[in-house]
């Protein structure tokens, strides 16, 4: 319970609660941002509100404590080279951490998963949201699109609107999964090379199809697998 209840917590403070303006705010005044106090400040107040137990009020300091010192560690250290690899330690810190609490509670097995479907249906759907967005982002970093060209094909494209049918085309894919009707799965993807990757030949530029098409099978990948997690 306490592992699950911590780790929707981490997921909106990290991820839905936290705006893009703030992260480049805290990497360019490091220590010195307001953000980073107010973003552990967060992360405390969503554990004890998720917790919901006044008892248990030093996990919630004690996520908010660790929180502060891994996410100083990040800023002080990391390089615009090194930028991607300490995202990911960041994550596996807070992580451990949070599987840490949940040891000491001994309730750090898969027992406790038989009777928290709702939460873990939710906490899925949720990671599949903003934060497997940015694990595409970051994974997808090292490569540049090929700026578009005009070839008699409308270039223009709505803001943000990448981002939102990613995720909504990751949470059907991922319902689709959870009731039990994989055909649906075909019919995204179907769906997906129609509308998409036709615009994209047409274009003719193989290296932008490529980068789109390497996001797409992330997008589907994460979305397959934490439904057959969650299965």
């Amino acid at each position: 319970m306490v592992f699950i209840q911590l780790i929707l917590a981490h997921l909106f403070g990290d991820f839905i609660l936290q705006p893009n303006s703030w992260v480049a705010e805290k990497e360019s005044k490091k220590l010195r941002s307001r953000y980073l106090y107010l973003h552990v400040l967060i992360h405390t107040i969503l554990s004890f509100i998720f917790l919901w137990n006044t008892e248990l009020w030093w996990i919630a300091v004690l996520i908010g404590v660790s929180h502060f010192i891994i996410d100083a560690a990040k800023l002080s250290f990391q390089t615009a080279k090194s930028k991607k690899i300490w995202f990911f330690i960041d994550q596996a810190l807070h992580i451990a951490v949070i599987a840490g609490i949940s040891f000491y509670f001994k309730e750090f097995n898969f027992d406790f998963l038989k009777d928290q479907e709702i939460l873990k249906i939710l906490m899925a759907a949720l990671f599949l949201t903003t934060p497997a967005s940015i694990f595409i982002k970051i994974l997808l970093s090292s490569w540049t699109p090929v700026p578009e060209t005009q070839n008699n094909i409308q270039t223009e494209s709505l803001s943000s609107a990448g981002k939102y049918i990613g995720i909504l085309e990751r949470l059907l894919v991922f319902t689709f999964i959870v009731v039990n009707h994989w055909e649906g799965v075909g019919f995204m993807v179907a769906a997906k090379s129609v509308f998409r990757f036709s615009d994209l030949a047409q274009a003719k530029q193989r290296k932008l199809t490529e980068y789109v098409l390497i996001g797409t099978l992330l997008s589907f990948g994460m979305a397959v697998l934490t439904g057959i997690l969650i299965k």
